[in-house]
């Protein structure tokens, strides 16, 4: 086995996570960025000497120097910053143990801080309609605006999934898209009608204004026939909330957070709602039963004979 250095150590598992695992460019760069931080810290600590360590010394890295690196975040990042870079460090030795690297990871007997709970960001139903009625459908961007923002709430889907959609991906008949999620996973997301309608509209404008035929590209399209960046919808989503005037931050992922917490509130069952969200974990999906207990209370007081 070759003898290589922690830095190559890192940059070959880095290289892995897009290969093998199929994650997303901004994973990769997050774990990129949390292991380079981590690695600075091994650099500096006086009880490792990082570059004496070799593949074959990956043992002298413990647990007590991971808690350590833990420690000094203690004082400038939020307790979910803290988990995301363990969990980093923890799939960086998972891999050497996989690799025959070393026999145990020190990262597994290191316990994760306990998150804050947070409660997501999300609007009304009627705030939800007045933001998506606001937009200006004028001309084929103004169409393609509204179709974005309809799908993002219709389908809860993320917003750098939605970017990523083709042509093809949309079933206008069955109202269903394919979507491409995290691990390169793919799930089928049904689309409600108004979704599908201006999606038609937009992309019928798109044909006659620009000869538009390309039904393998990308579904939304920036003004140079290019593909429509999650940066660039934030951008538009900035632009059209502070046109609305709502008193409510909103963001791309907070019409997610809509999306979720409107069927949760109508009745909707909490493990379909983790399929169409794409979440692994009912955990993950479970924070947004946080958001409906005022609807829960309502219920409780009408519906219990000894409320």
């Amino acid at each position: 086995m070759e003898d290589l250095s922690v830095k190559q150590l890192m940059e070959s598992f880095l290289g892995s996570l897009s290969t093998e695992k199929g994650y997303s460019e901004n994973t990769c760069r997050a774990y990129q960025q949390d292991l380079r931080e981590f690695y600075q810290f091994l650099k500096n600590d006086m009880s490792v000497d990082c570059d004496k360590i070799r593949g074959t010394d990956l043992d002298s890295i413990r647990s007590l120097t991971i808690r350590g690196f833990l420690g000094v975040l203690y004082k400038k990042n939020k307790k979910s910053t803290m988990a995301r870079k363990l969990s980093a460090i923890r799939s960086f030795f998972k891999y050497m143990v996989k690799n025959g690297r070393i026999k145990d990871s020190p990262a597994e007997r290191v316990a994760t801080p306990r998150r804050e709970k947070t409660i997501p960001a999300y609007l009304p139903v009627d705030e939800m309609f007045r933001l998506l009625d606001s937009i200006k459908m004028e001309g084929v961007l103004g169409l393609r605006n509204r179709a974005i923002f309809e799908t993002l709430y219709s389908t809860g889907v993320r917003v750098s999934e939605l970017a990523g959609l083709n042509v093809s991906d949309v079933d206008c008949e069955k109202r269903l898209i394919r979507v491409l999620g995290k691990g390169n996973k793919e799930r089928l997301v049904p689309i409600g009608k108004k979704a599908v309608t201006f999606i038609q509209d937009y992309r019928g404008k798109l044909k006659v204004e620009n000869g538009h035929t390309d039904f393998q590209g990308p579904l939304f399209l920036n003004k140079n026939k290019g593909r429509l960046t999650t940066r660039s919808i934030q951008r538009i989503l900035e632009k059209i909330v502070n046109e609305c005037a709502l008193l409510t931050p909103v963001s791309p992922h907070a019409l997610r957070h809509s999306f979720a917490t409107h069927l949760l509130d109508a009745g909707a069952d909490l493990r379909v709602v983790q399929e169409l969200l794409g979440h692994k974990s009912l955990s993950s999906t479970q924070k947004y039963t946080h958001v409906s207990i005022d609807k829960l209370m309502e219920i409780y007081d009408k519906a219990h004979p000894r409320r």
